[in-house]
């Protein structure tokens, strides 16, 4: 399985739901880490460590501004993921089929 370049896999660092979370924040716009702490229940420090995470995946960038870290979301190798879930598609698309003509089968018997 393809890992970012930095060695962490994108699977493992979107497995944890603060950090999916975090990208969801993080797509409509930059925001500091005192302003993203605000938004969870957790210490900054833990915040923090989760953003290193996603860093360390590439899927978040920062940019110190004074005297701020910003955050922003870098969506790129989320493509990864869209490959690897594509495959599974034909199997519920022939799920999706299978419940379709049954639920149409079972009509037709009534």
């Amino acid at each position: 399985m393809p890992v970012a370049e930095s060695g962490h896999d994108v699977f493992q660092a979107i497995a944890d739901p603060t950090r999916r979370s975090l990208l969801k924040l993080l797509a409509n716009k930059e925001m500091s880490i005192a302003s993203i702490s605000e938004c969870y229940p957790i210490s900054r420090t833990a915040v923090s460590k989760h953003l290193q995470v996603l860093s360390d995946a590439q899927l978040v960038s920062s940019q110190k501004v004074g005297r701020e870290t910003r955050y922003k979301l870098q969506p790129e190798p989320l493509l990864e993921l869209q490959d690897w879930l594509a495959f599974f598609e034909q199997y519920w698309a022939n799920k999706l089929l299978a419940l379709k003509e049954y639920v149409e089968a079972d009509s037709d018997e009534k």
